[in-house]
């Protein structure tokens, strides 16, 4: 069985700041080469605070992110929103480019705000985090190419463009966005489907204030009742089964990753108190939340 360490240990949130192999970084983006001999420390599981795209040309393992777990078979790309949670194991051969940025750095100078939730790899609304898979030499070498390209600028210290590493990172997000194959693309890319990913980012970023429909709604300055129709329509589920659904997947990665109690974690999502919480997790799972913990260990 597997022990826990004493102490109320959290799953840490990292900044930019933590992924930098050369230790002097800006505090809005980083392009750089990616393999086993990257140094930084971090705890895993963790989450972000920024966007990730993680290219991997050679290698083997597997990466799991909130709970969905992939293999990892090269040449792919891994897409990361921020807040997810997620935990990754690869061989001492692995390779490839990793280039992190905040929503601040890619949309700065754009004249649409919503450029990075329309794309179909972040903040997915089928909940669903699989890697794009390169079936083409021609595509490998370009994304790769633009991948070099962003890390020779920047090595260039206080003479890099940053409107030149702006573009190599939006080419890079559109080409892969144009090669992704997801039940997404399928969808709308109407207001409806905006609607639904600022839905999804927004449950996100307030988890752990529990908050109810009719909050998300003011939020988005819409009804109730438009923002559960729309949901719906675009998911097969209601706001009320996304934000449970959203509530559960933290409830059990603090139960299982942290040595926070019951209690403690019913106080830090927000729960009224540890009875209602204690038959909130049983009725949607049908087990109790030490129940949960133990099972797991």
């Amino acid at each position: 069985m597997k022990q826990r360490k004493s102490g109320a240990e959290q799953i840490p949130v990292y900044s930019l700041h933590n992924f930098s192999s050369a230790g002097k970084m800006t505090k809005q983006f980083e392009v750089e080469v990616f393999d086993a001999n990257r140094h930084f420390r971090v705890k895993y599981p963790h989450r972000h605070d920024f966007f990730e795209i993680l290219y991997l040309s050679k290698g083997s393992g597997f990466h799991i992110i909130d709970g969905n777990k992939y293999d990892i078979k090269p040449p792919c790309v891994f897409f990361m929103s921020p807040g997810q949670a997620h935990k990754i194991e690869f061989s001492n051969d692995i390779e490839g480019y990793i280039y992190i940025f905040t929503a601040e750095f890619y949309l700065i100078n754009h004249s649409n705000q919503n450029r990075l939730i329309e794309f179909p790899f972040f903040f997915t609304i089928r909940q669903d985090n699989k890697p794009l898979q390169f079936e083409s030499g021609d595509d490998v070498f370009f994304i790769e190419s633009l991948f070099k390209k962003g890390i020779i600028e920047k090595a260039k210290g206080e003479n890099f463009s940053i409107d030149l590493l702006r573009s190599v990172l939006d080419l890079i997000l559109t080409s892969c966005a144009v090669l992704y194959k997801s039940e997404d693309n399928q969808l709308s890319k109407g207001r409806g489907h905006i609607v639904v990913k600022k839905f999804f980012q927004l449950v996100e970023e307030n988890y752990t204030n529990n908050l109810s429909v009719n909050e998300y709604a003011d939020k988005l300055a819409i009804t109730p009742n438009h923002l559960t129709q729309t949901v719906n329509q675009l998911t097969g589920k209601t706001s009320s089964q996304i934000i449970k659904s959203k509530q559960l997947l933290e409830i059990k990665r603090l139960l299982v990753h942290t040595n926070l109690s019951v209690t403690e974690i019913a106080h830090k999502l927000n729960f009224t108190d540890q009875s209602y919480f204690t038959k909130f997790f049983k009725r949607e799972t049908g087990i109790s939340p030490l129940h949960y913990r133990n099972k797991q260990m």
